[in-house]
């Protein structure tokens, strides 16, 4: 699998440059639409540095298309569903499960073992983001919070919020992530009151 990443990888560049040079855009124009410095870009469509996830993230959007489009990896046996891993920072793994562009984009994470000693890095970003946890455990520190998220558990911010997500020292950690564009939110029916309940027609 490694392998494969590499390969994957080693072709972003030159599809970045396509991409860019199609569009009649420039790097300094490209940097001002993506946040990315234009030198850090042109060592992206050169080869010389490798994207990461929050690379790869503004540079699909600008240009139109999917994060599984831009990096074009090959089609899984099951039509509906194109995966094609994406290496992350520090041996992370990410699997694009959506591939329309614009819009809500689903991922799955897998993060190895971290190290709860470390400093977090914050970020932020336009757009919010939506995690829900499937296995191990999720450190989540958004603003001043420092959370941990259970298999089962999900959290739901405002990515303009500085936050950092990894695994723990405890081990491993995979978990789904919707991320969407500022105004675009996820959807979650709640529960109702138990009022509104008694009173329902399914309650009678």
């Amino acid at each position: 699998m490694e392998a494969d990443l590499d390969q994957t990888l080693d072709a972003v560049g030159p599809r970045l440059k396509r991409l860019r040079l199609r569009r009649e855009v420039t790097l300094a124009d490209l940097a001002a639409l993506t946040g990315i410095s234009a030198s850090t870009l042109s060592r992206l469509e050169s080869g010389l540095r490798r994207p990461t996830l929050e690379q790869l993230l503004p540079l699909a959007r600008v240009h139109g298309v999917t994060i599984d489009e831009l990096v074009d990896a090959p089609p899984t046996g099951d039509p509906r569903v194109n995966l094609r891993p994406v290496a992350g920072a520090d041996g992370a793994v990410i699997l694009p499960l959506t591939r329309r562009p614009g819009g809500i984009q689903a991922y799955k994470f897998i993060l190895p073992t971290g190290d709860d000693a470390a400093v977090p890095q914050l970020r932020t970003h336009e757009g919010f983001d939506w995690a829900y946890v499937l296995n191990g455990t999720l450190r989540l520190v958004l603003g001043e919070h420092d959370l941990r998220l259970k298999p089962g558990e999900a959290a739901e911010f405002d990515t303009r919020t500085p936050h950092w997500f990894g695994a723990t020292s405890a081990g491993p950690v995979e978990f789904l992530s919707l991320i969407g564009r500022q105004g675009e939110r996820a959807h979650i029916r709640a529960k109702p009151k138990l009022g509104d309940r008694a009173e329902s027609p399914a309650a009678r």
